[in-house]
Protein backbone atom coordinates (compact mmCIF):
# COMPACT_ATOMS: atom_id res chain seq x y z
CA UNK A 1 0.00 0.00 0.00
CA UNK A 2 2.88 2.79 0.99
CA UNK A 3 4.55 1.76 -2.35
CA UNK A 4 0.81 2.89 -4.26
CA UNK A 5 0.55 5.44 -2.19
CA UNK A 6 3.89 7.05 -2.36
CA UNK A 7 4.72 5.98 -6.28
CA UNK A 8 0.92 8.08 -6.72
CA UNK A 9 1.74 10.96 -4.54
CA UNK A 10 4.81 11.97 -6.85
CA UNK A 11 1.96 12.35 -9.39
CA UNK A 12 -0.55 14.21 -7.52
CA UNK A 13 1.32 16.68 -5.54
CA UNK A 14 -2.29 18.39 -4.90
CA UNK A 15 -3.39 15.01 -2.89
CA UNK A 16 -0.22 14.90 -1.23
CA UNK A 17 -0.01 18.15 0.50
CA UNK A 18 -3.77 17.82 1.91
CA UNK A 19 -2.75 14.30 3.54
CA UNK A 20 -4.82 12.25 1.09
CA UNK A 21 -4.40 9.14 -0.51
CA UNK A 22 -4.08 9.42 -4.17
CA UNK A 23 -5.67 6.21 -5.09
CA UNK A 24 -8.79 6.16 -2.29
CA UNK A 25 -8.68 9.95 -1.71
CA UNK A 26 -8.79 9.06 1.63
CA UNK A 27 -6.65 10.79 4.59
CA UNK A 28 -3.54 9.27 5.72
CA UNK A 29 -2.69 10.46 8.80
CA UNK A 30 1.24 10.85 10.28
CA UNK A 31 1.36 7.20 11.07
CA UNK A 32 0.97 6.16 7.49
CA UNK A 33 -2.59 4.78 7.94
CA UNK A 34 -6.14 5.81 6.82
CA UNK A 35 -8.10 8.11 9.45
CA UNK A 36 -10.75 5.40 10.86
CA UNK A 37 -12.08 7.80 13.65
CA UNK A 38 -13.54 10.75 14.06
CA UNK A 39 -11.46 14.21 15.17
CA UNK A 40 -13.55 15.78 17.33
CA UNK A 41 -11.22 16.74 19.78
CA UNK A 42 -10.61 20.78 19.81
CA UNK A 43 -8.09 22.80 21.78
CA UNK A 44 -10.12 22.92 25.09
CA UNK A 45 -10.59 19.24 24.58
CA UNK A 46 -7.34 17.84 24.21
CA UNK A 47 -6.48 20.51 27.45
CA UNK A 48 -9.13 18.20 29.41
CA UNK A 49 -7.89 15.18 28.22
CA UNK A 50 -4.30 16.07 29.22
CA UNK A 51 -5.30 17.17 32.46
CA UNK A 52 -7.82 14.69 32.83
CA UNK A 53 -5.30 11.63 32.33
CA UNK A 54 -2.86 13.19 35.17
CA UNK A 55 -5.08 14.53 37.92
CA UNK A 56 -2.48 15.53 39.45
CA UNK A 57 -3.56 16.24 43.40
CA UNK A 58 -6.09 13.13 42.77
CA UNK A 59 -3.35 10.75 41.56
CA UNK A 60 -1.45 12.11 45.12
CA UNK A 61 -4.48 11.90 47.87
CA UNK A 62 -6.08 8.93 45.81
CA UNK A 63 -2.57 6.82 46.75
CA UNK A 64 -3.66 7.93 50.04
CA UNK A 65 -7.66 6.25 49.46
CA UNK A 66 -5.76 2.90 48.95
CA UNK A 67 -6.88 0.85 52.03
CA UNK A 68 -3.84 0.14 54.68
CA UNK A 69 -6.56 -2.94 55.79
CA UNK A 70 -6.49 -4.63 52.83
CA UNK A 71 -2.87 -4.72 52.75
CA UNK A 72 -1.61 -2.36 49.68
CA UNK A 73 1.32 -0.82 50.13
CA UNK A 74 1.50 2.57 48.16
CA UNK A 75 5.11 4.86 48.71
CA UNK A 76 3.34 8.19 50.17
CA UNK A 77 1.52 5.90 52.97
CA UNK A 78 4.88 4.85 54.03
CA UNK A 79 6.18 7.85 54.09
CA UNK A 80 3.46 9.99 55.97
CA UNK A 81 2.54 7.23 58.41
CA UNK A 82 6.17 5.95 59.26
CA UNK A 83 8.26 9.12 58.56
CA UNK A 84 10.24 7.56 56.51
CA UNK A 85 12.07 9.43 53.18
CA UNK A 86 12.28 12.60 55.07
CA UNK A 87 8.32 12.58 56.36
CA UNK A 88 5.94 15.51 55.03
CA UNK A 89 9.15 17.56 53.82
CA UNK A 90 9.90 15.17 51.88
CA UNK A 91 6.86 14.39 49.89
CA UNK A 92 6.94 18.06 48.97
CA UNK A 93 10.28 18.64 48.44
CA UNK A 94 10.61 15.67 46.44
CA UNK A 95 7.62 16.20 44.21
CA UNK A 96 9.06 19.77 42.96
CA UNK A 97 11.80 18.01 41.93
CA UNK A 98 10.07 15.25 39.87
CA UNK A 99 7.86 17.90 38.42
CA UNK A 100 10.90 19.60 36.83
CA UNK A 101 12.59 16.25 35.82
CA UNK A 102 9.12 15.52 34.30
CA UNK A 103 9.28 19.20 32.48
CA UNK A 104 12.46 18.66 30.34
CA UNK A 105 10.72 15.15 29.44
CA UNK A 106 7.70 16.67 27.96
CA UNK A 107 9.83 19.27 26.43
CA UNK A 108 11.26 16.41 24.41
CA UNK A 109 8.06 14.72 23.95
CA UNK A 110 6.29 17.40 22.75
CA UNK A 111 8.95 18.02 19.97
CA UNK A 112 8.05 14.67 19.40
CA UNK A 113 4.28 15.08 19.22
CA UNK A 114 4.82 18.04 17.24
CA UNK A 115 6.60 16.41 14.32
CA UNK A 116 4.88 13.25 14.05
CA UNK A 117 1.62 13.38 15.41
CA UNK A 118 0.28 9.55 15.36
CA UNK A 119 -1.66 8.11 17.96
CA UNK A 120 1.28 5.10 18.40
CA UNK A 121 3.21 8.07 20.05
CA UNK A 122 6.03 6.67 21.69
CA UNK A 123 6.50 3.74 19.89
CA UNK A 124 6.49 5.46 16.20
CA UNK A 125 8.52 8.13 17.44
CA UNK A 126 11.24 5.57 18.34
CA UNK A 127 10.59 3.81 14.83
CA UNK A 128 11.73 7.07 12.68
CA UNK A 129 14.30 8.52 15.50
CA UNK A 130 16.13 5.14 15.16
CA UNK A 131 16.33 4.99 11.20
CA UNK A 132 15.35 2.58 8.57
CA UNK A 133 18.26 -0.11 10.18
CA UNK A 134 17.21 -0.16 13.48
CA UNK A 135 14.02 1.30 13.75
CA UNK A 136 11.86 -1.54 13.19
CA UNK A 137 13.44 -3.38 16.20
CA UNK A 138 13.68 -0.28 18.68
CA UNK A 139 10.31 1.22 18.38
CA UNK A 140 8.89 -2.71 18.83
CA UNK A 141 9.86 -2.63 22.28
CA UNK A 142 9.72 0.76 22.78
CA UNK A 143 5.79 0.74 21.95
CA UNK A 144 5.48 -2.56 23.79
CA UNK A 145 7.05 -1.45 27.26
CA UNK A 146 4.98 2.11 26.98
CA UNK A 147 2.00 -0.36 26.53
CA UNK A 148 2.56 -2.34 29.52
CA UNK A 149 3.18 0.39 31.24
CA UNK A 150 0.33 2.26 30.83
CA UNK A 151 -1.69 -0.85 31.37
CA UNK A 152 -0.26 -1.27 34.69
CA UNK A 153 -0.92 2.55 35.59
CA UNK A 154 -5.08 1.20 34.40
CA UNK A 155 -5.03 -0.96 36.99
CA UNK A 156 -3.70 0.99 39.50
CA UNK A 157 -5.73 3.97 38.87
CA UNK A 158 -8.84 1.72 39.34
CA UNK A 159 -7.69 0.74 42.65
CA UNK A 160 -7.85 3.93 43.41
CA UNK A 161 -11.16 4.24 42.04
CA UNK A 162 -12.62 1.37 44.08
CA UNK A 163 -10.53 1.92 47.23
CA UNK A 164 -12.35 5.76 47.11
CA UNK A 165 -15.51 3.77 46.49
CA UNK A 166 -15.29 1.75 50.23
CA UNK A 167 -13.73 4.60 51.49
CA UNK A 168 -16.98 7.00 51.19
CA UNK A 169 -19.58 4.06 52.61
CA UNK A 170 -17.28 2.97 55.22
CA UNK A 171 -18.45 6.66 56.72
CA UNK A 172 -21.21 5.36 57.47
CA UNK A 173 -20.85 2.34 58.51
CA UNK A 174 -18.15 2.49 61.34
CA UNK A 175 -17.84 -1.27 61.25
CA UNK A 176 -17.06 -2.23 58.23
CA UNK A 177 -14.01 -4.15 57.80
CA UNK A 178 -12.60 -3.98 54.00
CA UNK A 179 -12.54 -7.34 52.37
CA UNK A 180 -9.96 -7.44 49.27
CA UNK A 181 -12.97 -8.95 47.08
CA UNK A 182 -15.03 -5.87 47.67
CA UNK A 183 -12.47 -3.79 46.31
CA UNK A 184 -12.07 -6.20 43.45
CA UNK A 185 -15.88 -6.50 42.48
CA UNK A 186 -16.19 -2.67 42.71
CA UNK A 187 -13.06 -2.57 40.07
CA UNK A 188 -14.46 -4.82 38.15
CA UNK A 189 -17.86 -2.68 38.01
CA UNK A 190 -16.17 0.47 37.23
CA UNK A 191 -14.50 -1.31 34.27
CA UNK A 192 -17.68 -2.62 32.75
CA UNK A 193 -19.31 0.97 33.17
CA UNK A 194 -15.97 2.37 31.52
CA UNK A 195 -15.98 0.08 28.48
CA UNK A 196 -19.83 0.72 27.77
CA UNK A 197 -18.87 4.37 27.28
CA UNK A 198 -16.20 4.32 25.58
CA UNK A 199 -17.75 2.21 23.21
CA UNK A 200 -21.51 3.70 23.03
CA UNK A 201 -20.57 7.33 23.85
CA UNK A 202 -17.63 8.02 21.92
CA UNK A 203 -19.09 11.48 20.63
CA UNK A 204 -19.76 12.47 24.00
CA UNK A 205 -16.05 11.88 25.67
CA UNK A 206 -14.92 16.10 24.65
CA UNK A 207 -17.74 16.74 26.94
CA UNK A 208 -16.77 13.67 29.69
CA UNK A 209 -13.43 15.46 29.69
CA UNK A 210 -14.34 18.65 29.87
CA UNK A 211 -15.97 17.63 32.88
CA UNK A 212 -13.26 15.76 34.43
CA UNK A 213 -11.18 18.93 33.58
CA UNK A 214 -13.27 21.04 35.63
CA UNK A 215 -13.07 18.73 38.29
CA UNK A 216 -9.37 18.86 38.40
CA UNK A 217 -8.90 22.66 38.56
CA UNK A 218 -12.30 23.09 40.43
CA UNK A 219 -12.81 20.18 42.77
CA UNK A 220 -8.67 20.45 43.27
CA UNK A 221 -9.39 24.27 44.72
CA UNK A 222 -12.93 23.85 46.56
CA UNK A 223 -10.38 20.74 48.38
CA UNK A 224 -7.92 22.80 48.64
CA UNK A 225 -9.70 25.84 50.25
CA UNK A 226 -12.03 23.72 52.77
CA UNK A 227 -8.73 22.01 54.12
CA UNK A 228 -6.60 25.32 54.17
CA UNK A 229 -9.64 27.32 56.23
CA UNK A 230 -10.32 25.00 58.87
CA UNK A 231 -9.65 26.08 62.28
CA UNK A 232 -6.95 23.75 63.68
CA UNK A 233 -3.51 22.37 61.63
CA UNK A 234 -0.80 20.37 62.14
CA UNK A 235 2.46 23.17 62.83
CA UNK A 236 4.59 24.15 60.07
CA UNK A 237 7.70 22.43 61.60
CA UNK A 238 5.76 18.84 60.76
CA UNK A 239 4.89 19.91 57.11
CA UNK A 240 8.33 22.15 55.86
CA UNK A 241 11.24 21.04 58.16
CA UNK A 242 13.14 17.64 60.05
CA UNK A 243 13.53 15.69 56.54
CA UNK A 244 16.73 14.02 58.51
CA UNK A 245 15.27 13.44 61.73
CA UNK A 246 11.87 11.84 59.42
CA UNK A 247 15.02 10.03 57.19
CA UNK A 248 14.60 6.13 59.06
CA UNK A 249 14.62 4.65 56.19
CA UNK A 250 18.59 3.73 56.82
CA UNK A 251 19.74 5.32 52.95
CA UNK A 252 21.91 8.49 53.83
CA UNK A 253 19.60 11.89 53.17
CA UNK A 254 20.42 11.84 49.65
CA UNK A 255 19.69 8.40 48.68
CA UNK A 256 16.35 8.00 50.47
CA UNK A 257 15.63 11.60 48.67
CA UNK A 258 16.37 10.22 45.43
CA UNK A 259 13.87 7.06 46.18
CA UNK A 260 10.65 9.48 47.41
CA UNK A 261 10.59 11.46 43.59
CA UNK A 262 9.26 8.63 42.95
CA UNK A 263 5.84 9.51 44.01
CA UNK A 264 6.12 12.63 42.53
CA UNK A 265 7.03 10.53 39.57
CA UNK A 266 3.97 9.02 39.88
CA UNK A 267 1.80 12.11 40.39
CA UNK A 268 2.61 13.77 37.39
CA UNK A 269 4.36 11.74 35.40
CA UNK A 270 1.49 11.23 31.98
CA UNK A 271 2.96 13.35 29.61
CA UNK A 272 2.46 11.17 26.50
CA UNK A 273 -1.24 10.21 27.82
CA UNK A 274 -3.06 12.74 25.02
CA UNK A 275 -0.86 11.80 22.49
CA UNK A 276 -2.65 8.40 22.22
CA UNK A 277 -5.46 10.36 20.79
CA UNK A 278 -3.35 12.33 17.56
CA UNK A 279 -5.55 11.02 15.38
CA UNK A 280 -8.55 12.30 17.25
CA UNK A 281 -7.77 15.74 16.93
CA UNK A 282 -8.01 18.12 14.03
CA UNK A 283 -4.57 19.93 14.64
CA UNK A 284 -2.22 17.59 16.84
CA UNK A 285 1.04 19.25 15.69
CA UNK A 286 0.21 22.30 17.15
CA UNK A 287 -2.31 20.98 19.81
CA UNK A 288 -0.54 18.26 21.43
CA UNK A 289 2.75 20.36 22.65
CA UNK A 290 0.51 22.77 24.12
CA UNK A 291 -1.24 20.24 26.18
CA UNK A 292 1.56 18.46 27.39
CA UNK A 293 2.87 22.23 28.77
CA UNK A 294 -0.59 22.65 30.60
CA UNK A 295 -0.67 19.35 31.97
CA UNK A 296 2.84 19.55 33.61
CA UNK A 297 1.95 22.87 34.53
CA UNK A 298 -1.23 22.83 35.76
CA UNK A 299 -0.05 19.41 37.58
CA UNK A 300 2.73 20.66 39.41
CA UNK A 301 0.98 24.04 40.80
CA UNK A 302 -2.10 21.97 42.07
CA UNK A 303 -0.34 18.73 42.97
CA UNK A 304 1.78 21.17 45.49
CA UNK A 305 -0.95 23.24 46.89
CA UNK A 306 -2.95 19.73 47.42
CA UNK A 307 0.26 17.91 49.38
CA UNK A 308 0.67 21.32 51.47
CA UNK A 309 -3.21 21.26 52.02
CA UNK A 310 -3.81 17.90 53.32
CA UNK A 311 -0.25 17.89 55.21
CA UNK A 312 -1.66 20.64 56.76
CA UNK A 313 -4.77 18.97 57.66
CA UNK A 314 -3.31 15.92 59.56
CA UNK A 315 -4.13 16.79 63.38
CA UNK A 316 -3.62 13.11 64.88
CA UNK A 317 -0.82 11.26 62.57
CA UNK A 318 -1.73 8.05 64.78
CA UNK A 319 -5.31 7.88 63.96
CA UNK A 320 -4.34 8.23 60.13
CA UNK A 321 -1.97 4.95 60.61
CA UNK A 322 -4.73 3.29 62.57
CA UNK A 323 -7.92 4.36 59.98
CA UNK A 324 -8.85 1.96 57.28
CA UNK A 325 -9.04 4.33 54.63
CA UNK A 326 -6.55 7.06 55.46
CA UNK A 327 -7.50 9.86 53.41
CA UNK A 328 -10.85 9.58 54.59
CA UNK A 329 -9.42 10.10 57.99
CA UNK A 330 -7.23 12.86 57.40
CA UNK A 331 -10.29 14.81 55.13
CA UNK A 332 -12.53 13.93 58.42
CA UNK A 333 -9.93 16.13 60.66
CA UNK A 334 -9.70 18.55 58.08
CA UNK A 335 -13.45 19.64 57.84
CA UNK A 336 -14.91 17.88 61.71
CA UNK A 337 -17.70 16.17 60.12
CA UNK A 338 -18.20 13.15 58.28
CA UNK A 339 -20.50 14.81 56.20
CA UNK A 340 -17.39 17.20 55.09
CA UNK A 341 -15.64 14.29 54.68
CA UNK A 342 -17.51 12.33 52.78
CA UNK A 343 -17.98 15.75 50.29
CA UNK A 344 -14.51 16.08 49.82
CA UNK A 345 -13.92 12.13 49.20
CA UNK A 346 -16.63 12.63 46.60
CA UNK A 347 -14.92 14.84 44.72
CA UNK A 348 -11.68 13.09 44.61
CA UNK A 349 -14.25 9.39 43.24
CA UNK A 350 -15.65 11.77 40.73
CA UNK A 351 -12.53 13.11 39.35
CA UNK A 352 -10.61 9.96 39.95
CA UNK A 353 -13.23 8.14 37.88
CA UNK A 354 -13.05 10.31 34.95
CA UNK A 355 -9.27 9.44 34.49
CA UNK A 356 -10.01 6.20 34.58
CA UNK A 357 -12.23 6.24 31.79
CA UNK A 358 -9.90 8.98 29.88
CA UNK A 359 -6.96 6.56 30.60
CA UNK A 360 -8.68 3.91 29.69
CA UNK A 361 -9.54 5.26 25.88
CA UNK A 362 -5.55 6.20 25.62
CA UNK A 363 -4.22 2.70 26.54
CA UNK A 364 -7.07 0.95 24.05
CA UNK A 365 -5.64 3.79 21.21
CA UNK A 366 -2.29 2.13 22.28
CA UNK A 367 -3.26 -1.10 21.56
CA UNK A 368 -4.95 -0.35 18.30
CA UNK A 369 -1.86 1.29 16.97
CA UNK A 370 -0.04 -1.40 17.86
CA UNK A 371 -2.35 -3.83 16.32
CA UNK A 372 -2.83 -1.89 12.94
CA UNK A 373 1.25 -2.43 12.14
CA UNK A 374 1.09 -6.26 13.72
CA UNK A 375 2.81 -5.74 16.71
CA UNK A 376 0.27 -7.46 18.69
CA UNK A 377 -1.23 -11.09 19.14
CA UNK A 378 -4.35 -11.60 16.61
CA UNK A 379 -3.75 -8.47 15.19
CA UNK A 380 -6.17 -8.84 12.39
CA UNK A 381 -9.11 -8.94 15.08
CA UNK A 382 -7.61 -6.05 16.96
CA UNK A 383 -7.04 -3.47 14.21
CA UNK A 384 -10.36 -3.03 13.22
CA UNK A 385 -11.90 0.06 14.30
CA UNK A 386 -16.14 0.80 13.88
CA UNK A 387 -16.17 3.53 12.07
CA UNK A 388 -20.29 4.79 13.38
CA UNK A 389 -19.39 4.36 16.36
CA UNK A 390 -15.78 5.95 15.64
CA UNK A 391 -14.10 3.35 18.41
CA UNK A 392 -11.56 0.00 17.84
CA UNK A 393 -14.07 -1.64 20.23
CA UNK A 394 -12.06 -5.58 20.12
CA UNK A 395 -9.53 -3.16 21.66
CA UNK A 396 -11.50 -1.80 24.03
CA UNK A 397 -12.75 -4.86 24.97
CA UNK A 398 -9.73 -6.79 25.33
CA UNK A 399 -7.96 -3.87 27.29
CA UNK A 400 -11.19 -3.94 29.76
CA UNK A 401 -10.55 -7.66 30.23
CA UNK A 402 -7.03 -7.38 30.56
CA UNK A 403 -7.21 -4.42 33.04
CA UNK A 404 -9.60 -7.16 35.44
CA UNK A 405 -7.37 -9.46 34.97
CA UNK A 406 -4.53 -7.55 36.68
CA UNK A 407 -7.24 -5.87 39.31
CA UNK A 408 -7.38 -10.02 40.01
CA UNK A 409 -3.75 -9.99 41.11
CA UNK A 410 -4.36 -8.19 44.58
CA UNK A 411 -7.03 -10.99 45.68
CA UNK A 412 -3.67 -13.71 46.14
CA UNK A 413 -0.92 -10.55 46.70
CA UNK A 414 -1.83 -7.26 47.25
CA UNK A 415 1.92 -6.50 47.43
CA UNK A 416 2.48 -7.97 44.43
CA UNK A 417 -0.23 -6.23 42.59
CA UNK A 418 0.76 -2.63 44.35
CA UNK A 419 4.61 -3.65 43.11
CA UNK A 420 3.27 -3.89 39.56
CA UNK A 421 0.95 -1.31 39.47
CA UNK A 422 3.85 1.01 40.66
CA UNK A 423 6.13 0.48 38.06
CA UNK A 424 4.28 2.50 35.55
CA UNK A 425 6.79 4.92 35.82
CA UNK A 426 9.85 3.36 34.88
CA UNK A 427 8.34 1.23 32.46
CA UNK A 428 6.94 4.56 30.64
CA UNK A 429 10.43 6.29 31.24
CA UNK A 430 12.19 4.00 30.07
CA UNK A 431 9.95 3.65 26.54
CA UNK A 432 10.62 7.55 26.37
CA UNK A 433 14.21 7.14 27.48
CA UNK A 434 14.27 4.42 24.03
CA UNK A 435 13.23 7.13 21.48
CA UNK A 436 15.43 9.95 22.87
CA UNK A 437 18.30 8.21 22.90
CA UNK A 438 18.11 6.94 19.42
CA UNK A 439 16.72 10.93 18.16
CA UNK A 440 20.18 11.97 19.91
CA UNK A 441 22.54 9.22 18.41
CA UNK A 442 21.05 10.15 14.93
CA UNK A 443 22.03 13.91 15.80
CA UNK A 444 18.23 15.04 15.60
CA UNK A 445 18.23 14.31 12.08
CA UNK A 446 15.97 11.59 11.55
CA UNK A 447 12.49 13.40 13.23
CA UNK A 448 11.20 16.54 10.92
CA UNK A 449 10.56 19.21 12.15
CA UNK A 450 7.21 20.19 13.31
CA UNK A 451 5.58 23.16 14.63
CA UNK A 452 7.23 22.87 18.47
CA UNK A 453 10.50 22.46 17.38
CA UNK A 454 13.57 23.25 20.35
CA UNK A 455 16.20 24.03 17.59
CA UNK A 456 19.73 24.65 19.25
CA UNK A 457 18.45 23.82 22.37
CA UNK A 458 16.75 20.50 21.83
CA UNK A 459 19.96 18.41 22.04
CA UNK A 460 20.35 20.14 25.76
CA UNK A 461 16.73 19.61 26.42
CA UNK A 462 16.89 15.70 25.23
CA UNK A 463 20.35 14.71 26.91
CA UNK A 464 19.32 16.08 30.31
CA UNK A 465 15.78 14.55 29.88
CA UNK A 466 17.67 11.28 28.97
CA UNK A 467 20.05 11.48 32.18
CA UNK A 468 17.33 11.88 34.28
CA UNK A 469 15.25 9.24 33.02
CA UNK A 470 18.44 7.21 33.91
CA UNK A 471 19.26 8.37 37.13
CA UNK A 472 15.75 8.09 38.29
CA UNK A 473 15.03 4.77 37.08
CA UNK A 474 18.35 3.03 38.77
CA UNK A 475 17.11 5.13 42.36
CA UNK A 476 13.42 3.73 41.83
CA UNK A 477 14.88 0.14 41.67
CA UNK A 478 16.58 0.90 45.72
CA UNK A 479 14.20 -0.96 47.88
CA UNK A 480 12.79 1.60 50.59
CA UNK A 481 14.93 0.69 53.50
CA UNK A 482 18.30 -0.15 53.34
CA UNK A 483 17.65 -3.70 55.40
CA UNK A 484 15.04 -4.93 53.64
CA UNK A 485 12.89 -8.43 53.75
CA UNK A 486 10.61 -10.03 51.06
CA UNK A 487 7.73 -8.15 51.87
CA UNK A 488 9.30 -4.58 51.81
CA UNK A 489 11.25 -5.69 49.10
CA UNK A 490 10.93 -3.43 45.65
CA UNK A 491 10.65 -5.58 42.74
CA UNK A 492 10.56 -2.91 40.27
CA UNK A 493 13.88 -4.65 38.83
CA UNK A 494 12.36 -7.94 38.82
CA UNK A 495 9.57 -6.83 37.10
CA UNK A 496 11.31 -4.95 34.28
CA UNK A 497 14.00 -7.99 33.74
CA UNK A 498 10.27 -9.81 33.35
CA UNK A 499 8.99 -7.72 30.94
CA UNK A 500 11.89 -7.20 28.72
CA UNK A 501 11.93 -10.84 28.36
CA UNK A 502 8.75 -11.16 27.62
CA UNK A 503 9.02 -8.78 24.90
CA UNK A 504 12.14 -10.43 23.37
CA UNK A 505 10.24 -14.06 23.24
CA UNK A 506 7.65 -12.21 21.49
CA UNK A 507 10.16 -10.48 19.20
CA UNK A 508 12.03 -13.88 18.30
CA UNK A 509 8.65 -15.61 18.32
CA UNK A 510 6.65 -13.02 16.22
CA UNK A 511 7.98 -9.99 15.27
CA UNK A 512 11.44 -10.45 13.98
CA UNK A 513 9.88 -12.75 10.87
CA UNK A 514 5.95 -11.46 10.78
CA UNK A 515 6.00 -7.85 11.94
CA UNK A 516 6.76 -5.31 9.03
CA UNK A 517 8.44 -2.26 8.58
CA UNK A 518 5.72 0.35 10.75
CA UNK A 519 4.21 2.30 7.70
CA UNK A 520 5.09 5.38 9.47
CA UNK A 521 9.07 4.21 9.33
CA UNK A 522 8.28 3.70 5.65
CA UNK A 523 6.71 7.17 4.99
CA UNK A 524 9.07 9.12 6.94
CA UNK A 525 11.54 7.81 4.66
CA UNK A 526 9.78 7.76 1.38
CA UNK A 527 8.96 11.31 2.01
CA UNK A 528 12.90 12.02 1.67
CA UNK A 529 13.01 13.10 5.50
CA UNK A 530 15.69 11.13 6.25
Amino acid sequence: MDDKIHGEAETAPHLKEKGLDPLTHSTVNASGHEDSLQRQYHLIATFSVALTIDSAWTALGGSLAIAIGMGLYITLIYWLTQKANGGPAGVLYEYLVACFCYLLIGASLAEFASSIPSTGGVYHWASVASGPRYGRMVGFFAGLCNFFAWMFDLAGAYSIASSSVLGMYSIWNDAYVPQAWHAYVTFVVLVFISCLVLIFGNRWLPVLNQIGAFLVVGGGLITIIVCATMSQHAPSSFVWSNFSENNVTGWSDGVAFMIGVLNGAYTIGTPDGVTKLAEELPNPSHDMPKAIFVQVGIGTISGFLYAIAILYSITDLDAVVAGEFPLTVIYGQATGSAAGAFGLLLILFLNVFVACITTYLAVSRAWWALARDNVTPLAKLFKQANSRLSCPIQSVIFVGIFCCGLGAIQLGSAAAATDLFGSFIILSTLSYALAIAAHLLTRRRNIPKGPFWMGSAGFAINLSALAVILVLDVFFCFPALYTTTVSTMNYNSVILVGLALLITAWWLVHGRSNYPTPKVLSLYTKDGLM
